[in-house]
């Protein structure tokens, strides 16, 4: 499997990861796709999976890049600090490779949070700090804040029909050294990307590059500069087929293809601002209560 940078960290990791929300699976499919390179493993304490992704890995967590996430209540430090801990227990290990802030939390001060990360950092328990679901200036407040280690990641929605980082965060972090992990790369089931593809060029492009339409919908995803597509599947087999999209390449042709033919949803600027703004209302409300 093709590898890319974790941010500037240094580390290389599969381009093809696995995520683990709403996963039914047991062992066996996380531990096929550990057997075909796809040793970025993703969870988080609001899943429910952190306990079977510890029992998956027992026997290699050498081998295996841990990721999971904190909820946005948990932001305080001595709750931030709990939850960490609580994430380690049921996870049945010493470190967690990846910690992320699963969503902003305006109710809580982005310094006081950060600051916690980099503690986390400092005591072992985290190896690198990352977000999900960071709008643009969430993300360059939470990075500036930090003093001693940086943001690697932020992970978000990507797939060929939910473009909307392509609107300046995607340039941003391909700019600065930040990789996308991008969860839902085949929109929650690739029947959602066939009801957008009016001309069936998924199909048609499977077809000519005898791959499968989630492999090349996968492959499309990981053919952007810095970002890793991150597939759930509860299937042993259909782990394997996703392992499958890495260690070759859409052409240029075939990728512009996709792009124009395929209709794709882009929330605008003014859109993603105003949702910031009412989720920040609304957890400062929550706050209060």
């Amino acid at each position: 499997m093709l590898s890319k940078a974790l941010g500037k960290s240094g580390i290389l990791l599969p381009e093809i990861g696995i995520g683990t929300w709403s996963y039914r699976g047991g062992i066996e499919p996380l531990r096929r796709g550990i057997a075909q390179g796809a040793s970025l493993i993703d969870t988080a304490e609001a899943y429910g999976s952190e306990e079977i992704v510890g029992e998956a890995i027992r026997d290699c967590r050498e081998r295996v890049f841990l990721a999971t996430k904190a909820l946005p209540r948990h932001f305080r430090r001595p709750d931030l600090i709990r939850a960490a801990d609580q994430s380690l227990a049921r996870l049945r290990t010493d470190w967690i490779d990846l910690y992320q802030l699963h969503w902003p939390n305006a109710a809580i001060p982005i310094e006081e949070t950060m600051a916690t990360m980099e503690e986390l950092c400092d005591q072992g328990k985290v190896r690198f700090i990352g977000v999900s679901n960071f709008a643009l200036p969430e993300l360059k407040k939470a990075q500036a804040v930090l003093s001693r280690h940086r943001i690697v990641s932020n992970q978000v929605r990507y797939n060929l029909i939910e473009r909307s980082i392509e609107f300046g965060l995607l340039r941003y972090c391909q700019n600065n050294g930040i990789t996308i992990l991008a969860y839902s790369p085949l929109a929650h089931g690739i029947h959602h990307i066939r009801e957008n593809d009016p001309s069936g060029i998924l199909r048609r492009v499977a077809t000519e590059t005898a791959r499968t339409e989630a492999q090349v919908a996968l492959n499309w995803c990981v053919s952007r500069e810095g970002v890793i597509a991150v597939s759930k599947s509860d299937s042993a087999e259909r782990v394997a087929e996703n392992c499958g999209a890495s260690g070759w390449r859409l052409s240029a042709e075939h990728i512009r293809t996709l792009c124009e033919e395929i209709r794709f949803r882009r929330r605008g600027r003014a859109e993603v601002a105003l949702r910031r703004i009412a989720r920040g209302i609304l957890q400062r409300f929550g706050q209060r209560q």
